[in-house]
């Protein structure tokens, strides 16, 4: 079968996608491609505790499985910040204490956010 493939901005999305389903906290994506070759989108996202943090890495790699696999991933077993490399998208989850220690938000702060689209509502029951 073959493999589907997506642009870097739908990997972007997709990424993003994964930390919300694990209530993954202040996830932004920010686009670094004029600014920076290292890759075209940056996905920041927090968890609460290491546990969260694994628990939403996980999540996106196993979102993102059938399109790929991740050329690198660093931090996993520790779970204070975790680095998933996709070549043209690169995903750090970070604990809240590290992600305001390092301050990627600012040190990127130039590069322009992206929407991320809220997921459908689901519809509310009739009574």
């Amino acid at each position: 079968m073959p493999q589907v493939t997506l642009t870097s901005l739908e990997r972007a999305l997709k990424c993003a996608e994964c930390a919300l389903d694990k209530k993954g906290v202040d996830v932004k994506i920010l686009e670094i491609a004029k600014i920076s070759s290292i890759a075209d989108y940056l996905v920041l996202a927090t968890g609460m505790s290491d546990k969260q943090v694994q628990a939403i890495a996980d999540s996106v790699k196993k979102g993102l499985k059938k399109f790929g696999k991740a050329l690198d991933i660093e931090g996993a077993r520790e779970g204070k910040w975790v680095v998933i490399d996709y070549g043209d998208v690169l995903v750090h989850v970070f604990v809240d204490e590290l992600r305001h220690y390092y301050d990627l938000d600012e040190l990127w702060g130039e590069a322009p956010l992206v929407d991320i689209p809220e997921p459908p509502a689901l519809p509310t029951p009739h009574r």
